[in-house]
């Protein structure tokens, strides 16, 4: 890693993977319970989450295509 925006950017990737892996295998969404939210809910917090889910997972490809990929 180069600096820790790409860190944080990777384990917000690998945060928003595993939670769809886990609504996919179980239906369960770890975010929303972690905050409060049932399935299919969202709240602010969860949406916070979501966004910067979103965010590093764009900063990640923004990063893949500059390098080259």
């Amino acid at each position: 890693m180069n600096n820790w925006l790409d860190t944080a950017a990777v384990a917000l990737a690998g945060v928003g993977a595993v939670n769809w892996g886990l609504v996919a295998a179980r239906r369960f969404d770890l975010v929303a319970k972690l905050t409060g939210s049932d399935f299919g809910e969202t709240n602010a917090v969860s949406r916070l989450v979501y966004g910067l889910v979103g965010a590093a997972g764009a900063y990640g490809l923004a990063r893949l295509i500059t390098a080259g990929l």
